[in-house]
């Protein structure tokens, strides 16, 4: 018996979830679009896309599969154990993002609260080092990146880069920071 579920294969490639998802961006994809992703494939019977809706309607929609367990997954013909447990992962970055709370970050109240965030790290490091310290309205660490690695004592740093960052993050301040691995911060080549 032929199956009359199409393939993904026979879609469009410009129709196809990676496809638009690249195109359009994650947030114009549908449910099923965005779960059909996460599975990858269907099987030799029916599309990913329809596994994918037969998912999303075996547990009601989003909210009971949020809590699905990885039994209940793989006993949908076509999810096995490592379709389940991609699924599952993909839950908790979910849950763990959403529970995110930005109140545990540092405040910089004082220059001397930036060099202590920043100085323990830097201390050893054999190379110069340019770092960047990007702040919130509050003066709370959004983002720390190291922008440049240089030599034993020169590092080359471009504007560009810092400032692309910090729009980017949306930084309402930042603070820029190098090592000297020499210890003597007088000491210019």
């Amino acid at each position: 018996m032929a199956s009359t579920s199409i393939m993904i294969k026979d879609v469009p490639r410009e129709d196809r979830p990676r496809e638009r998802l690249l195109k359009l961006g994650p947030g114009q994809l549908s449910n099923q679009e965005l779960c059909a992703i996460l599975l990858g494939s269907g099987t030799r019977e029916e599309s990913v896309m329809v596994l994918a809706q037969r998912l999303i309607s075996h547990f009601e929609g989003l909210h009971l599969l949020k809590e699905a367990t990885i039994e209940e997954l793989t006993t949908i013909k076509g999810i096995g154990p490592a379709k389940g447990v991609l699924l599952l992962a993909a839950f908790e970055l979910g849950k763990r993002m959403n529970q995110y709370t930005p109140n545990d970050r540092y405040v910089i109240r004082t220059p001397k609260d930036g060099a202590d965030y920043i100085m323990e790290e830097m201390r050893g490091l054999n190379q110069e080092h340019f770092v960047v310290l990007f702040l919130n309205t509050k003066n709370q660490i959004i983002h720390r990146q190291t922008i440049f690695i240089g030599s034993l004592n020169a590092s080359i740093v471009h504007p560009r880069e810092i400032f692309r960052e910090a729009v980017k993050r949306s930084a309402a301040s930042i603070i820029c920071a190098h090592n000297h691995p020499s210890g003597d911060p007088l000491t210019i080549v």
